[in-house]
């Protein structure tokens, strides 16, 4: 018996990303592929992200596995559903079992399992991959398993649901031998004059926001002891020695006791990388941001997503704006980058609540800012209050949940001028004290014809 562990994101593919080339490891496949070793049972991961459709195909033709298990997202969907029909119609691969994981299968069971697979694993997948593969090797009975989804008479079968595991020490370091961790550090160092990598401290997040999807860890919040971060961090440092570390945790100064530990471990050990995180205002204070600076960190990215109060409620982000900018602005003055992330298009924004926005990030100043139109995700709460309204929901199979709209305020088309409006204006202002005003000119000009075009779609 055999199991290929693999996903379905091809950068080469991907315009958008060939632009950024910011790629980043599959944390999540290689944190089971070491729990299966572990637990004596031998895997072998193709990481499709420097790779072709057709070399994962190549390489699992190859390896003839028994069970082939795929991680999907929101990012990687329509491959996927490409990858399992191929495995399933062609019996040149030798008819393995599909079992397919990730936060996209939670609220989508009947649908990926229509679609080919023969499980899915909702939620955490160490332990449960171990315990189907261990049923499957030995021809054993599933339906007690924890944690997983199969057909039986047509009919969607859902298993009770997996116990979050507690204690996260007892998970392995990720599996980075089975990736070609080179590729990675070469296009960052290529891309943007450092590499990068990334590491997990934490599972689940435990706050509200109404937009965010929670399908894989929860509404939860777990750690890795500090020390065994600390030691994770050196142990990167002698064999690969990036130049800066990702955390990837939705809220890093979630505990201000681990934080001083954490800093306290870098320290002791003669860890610290430069690092980047996620965190929230209300989080931040000048004790933990100076402690943040003194064990690497060199930019943090404080969450908003409006500059409208209204908005920031109705998302049920439980912060308050004034809280963000000033937060922001502490860090800019102790020298440490800041970034936000900003949506425009949420259920009941309107123009006045955008122009806010961009004085809000004006005000704020950080160094980077991303933006996006608001879109649903199945089995949120943003999902669940705008579903009687949605106007466009494409077939599934041809579609991801970005392509699902709903009525907002104004139509689709305002706010992808409204994007334009946010991202002039605000740079313009940044240019201008700069002293960049030509540049400052040239992105003012695009703000108001982003502007006239906003009033134009208003009406319609």
């Amino acid at each position: 018996m055999s199991i290929v562990l693999t996903h379905a994101y091809y950068l080469f593919e991907d315009k958008k990303e060939q632009k950024i080339m910011k790629p980043y490891a599959p944390l999540g496949l290689l944190y089971i592929s070491s729990y299966l070793e572990k637990n004596n049972i031998k895997n072998d991961v193709f990481d499709a992200t420097f790779y072709s459709y057709e070399e994962q195909l190549s390489f699992i033709n190859q390896k003839q596995p028994k069970v082939v298990a795929i991680y999907t997202n929101l990012m990687t969907k329509l491959n996927v559903i490409k990858l399992v029909k191929e495995l399933r119609e062609n019996p040149a691969y030798g008819n393995p079992k599909i079992i397919i994981g990730g936060p996209d299968v939670t609220y989508n069971l009947k649908n990926y399992l229509n679609l080919g697979a023969h499980f899915l694993i909702i939620g955490e997948g160490e332990e449960t991959t171990l315990e189907l593969y261990n049923a499957l090797v030995n021809k054993a009975p599933f339906d007690k398993i924890s944690g997983i989804a199969y057909l039986e008479n047509d009919e969607a079968v859902k298993t009770t649901a997996r116990i979050k595991m507690k204690d996260l020490s007892e998970l392995p370091l990720p599996n980075r031998s089975a990736i070609p961790v080179d590729k990675y550090l070469k296009t960052w160092k290529e891309n943007h004059g450092k590499s990068s990598m990334t590491v997990s401290t934490q599972r689940g997040c435990p706050y509200t926001c109404k937009w965010c999807s929670t399908a894989v860890y929860g509404q939860s919040y777990r750690r890795r002891p500090a020390n065994l971060v600390a030691q994770e961090l050196k142990l990167l440092k002698e064999k690969y020695n990036p130049d800066t570390i990702w955390f990837v945790d939705d809220v890093f100064t979630v505990s201000h006791k681990w934080i001083k530990s954490f800093h306290e471990e870098v320290i002791k050990q003669k860890a610290i990388i430069p690092f980047e995180c996620i965190t929230r205002a209300e989080r931040l204070n000048d004790e933990i941001l100076q402690l943040l600076k003194e064990a690497g960190c060199y930019r943090i990215w404080i969450g908003a997503e409006s500059g409208s109060q209204k908005i920031i409620d109705k998302m049920d982000r439980r912060v308050d704006v004034d809280v963000v900018k000033t937060a922001i602005q502490k860090t800019n003055n102790l020298g440490i980058e800041t970034g936000t992330f900003i949506m425009v298009g949420y259920p009941g924004e309107d123009e006045n609540d955008i122009k806010k926005t961009v004085t809000y990030l004006k005000d704020a100043n950080p160094t980077h800012f991303t933006i996006t139109v608001a879109y649903p995700i199945k089995g949120t709460s943003l999902y669940n209050e705008i579903e009687e309204k949605i106007i466009v929901k494409p077939d599934w199979n041809l579609s991801t949940d970005r392509d699902i709209d709903f009525k907002r305020t104004y139509c689709k088309s305002y706010y992808n001028y409204a994007l334009k409006y946010v991202i002039n204006d605000v740079n313009a202002s940044k240019q201008k004290k700069q002293g960049n005003y030509f540049n400052a000119f040239k992105m003012k000009t695009k703000s108001i014809l982003a502007q006239t075009g906003m009033k134009f779609l208003k009406q319609r």
